[in-house]
C-alpha cells in the first residue's frame, strides 16, 4: 500500500469527519477530518454555529449589534468573557445570549450602548443586559403625581435598591458600569422641565430604549422654546439592538413594567404586557424591568 499513489485510490463519494485521512510530511500519518479542520481553524463541525460566526463577525460592537444568538452562556461570566468585554470585542456574545443567575436569565441587550456618551465620555467598553422578566412590584410614587419626574419620584430613590442589591450580587459590584445619564428631575403638567447629569449604574430603561422612539411622553409643541417646556434630552436615543433584532423580547407578556419617561401629570410610561404601548397612574403597582451595563 505505501507504493501505491493517493491519485490512483478512488474517489470518496461522501465524507464524515470521523474519516481518517492520509498525511504525508516528514513521515506518513493520519489523522480524522475533524481535527485537520481544527488545526487549521476552519469550522470545527462539532460546534458549526459558533465557529461560522466567529468566522465572519468582526470584532467589535458594531458588527456584534447586528447578529442574534440567544446561546445559553452558563452560570456565571467567564474570565474569558469578561477579557472580551474588557477589550471591546466581544469574542463569542451576541445579542440574546443570556447568563441565568440566581434563578433569573439576564440576556444581552446591546453593546457599546453608552460608550463615548455622556457630559463625561463613557470610555468603558461594555454589553447591556435585562432580565428576562421583571424582578419585582413598586409604585413610582404613592400618589399620582409626576413632579418631580424620575429622579425626583419614590421608584427612582428607593425602589431601585433592590434591583441593584441583587443585579450586584449576580455580577459583582466590581463588574457594573457607571456611567453618566441625563435624567429627568422636574415636570409641570406632564411635561418634563428639568434635566441634569447623574451617576447611573442600574436604570429603569426609556421609550427611545424600548420602541426606537417616543411614544407617550410628550414633545415639544413646536410653539414654544422646547428646552424650557419639553425638556426630554436623553443620551438613550436609540432602540437596544436585541428589540430591533427580536422585538417579541421587547416586553414580558402579562407583564405590565415601568419605563422612565413622564407621560402625563398623573403617570409614567409602561411596557404593555400584551406587546404593546402603555402608561399607568404614578401609584399603580407596576413591574421593575431594569437595564445595566456590565463591564
Amino acid at each position: 500500500m505505501a507504493n501505491v499513489p493517493i491519485t490512483s485510490l478512488p474517489q470518496a463519494s461522501t465524507v464524515a469527519k470521523t474519516d481518517q485521512l492520509i498525511l504525508q510530511g516528514n513521515s506518513t500519518q493520519r489523522a480524522t477530518l475533524a481535527k485537520i479542520l481544527a488545526d487549521l481553524g476552519v469550522v470545527n463541525p462539532d460546534t458549526a454555529q459558533d465557529d461560522m460566526l466567529q468566522l465572519t463577525t468582526p470584532a467589535g460592537a458594531a458588527a456584534h449589534n447586528c447578529v442574534y444568538r440567544g446561546k445559553a452562556l452558563g452560570g456565571s461570566v467567564t474570565s474569558e468573557q469578561w477579557a472580551a468585554i474588557k477589550a471591546g470585542t466581544f469574542k463569542n456574545l451576541y445579542l440574546g445570549d443570556y447568563w441565568s443567575i440566581g434563578g433569573m436569565d439576564y440576556i444581552i441587550a446591546a453593546f457599546d450602548y453608552w460608550y463615548k456618551c455622556g457630559d463625561t465620555a463613557c470610555n468603558t467598553h461594555h454589553a447591556v443586559v435585562i432580565p428576562r422578566s421583571h424582578l419585582y412590584i413598586y409604585k413610582f410614587n404613592p400618589t399620582n403625581t409626576t413632579e418631580g419626574g424620575y429622579v425626583g419620584s419614590d421608584l427612582y430613590k428607593n425602589g431601585l435598591t433592590q434591583a441593584k442589591t441583587t443585579i450586584n450580587t449576580a455580577f459583582g459590584s466590581a463588574h457594573i458600569l457607571n456611567h453618566r445619564e441625563s435624567l429627568v428631575n422636574a415636570a409641570i403638567n406632564g411635561a418634563p422641565t428639568g434635566t441634569d447629569w447623574y451617576d447611573s449604574t442600574v436604570e429603569l430603561m426609556n421609550e427611545n430604549m424600548v420602541y426606537g422612539g417616543r411614544q407617550f411622553s410628550p414633545m415639544p409643541n413646536g410653539a414654544t422654546d422646547p428646552w424650557s417646556t419639553c425638556r426630554n434630552y436623553t443620551i438613550d436615543k436609540n432602540q437596544l439592538p436585541l428589540f430591533q433584532l427580536a422585538p417579541w423580547m421587547g416586553f414580558v407578556r402579562n407583564q405590565w413594567c415601568w419605563l422612565r419617561d413622564v407621560s402625563s401629570k398623573f403617570g409614567f410610561a409602561l411596557v404593555d404586557g400584551n406587546g404593546g404601548l402603555g402608561r399607568g397612574e404614578a401609584s399603580g403597582d407596576y413591574r421593575v424591568w431594569p437595564a445595566v451595563g456590565i463591564c
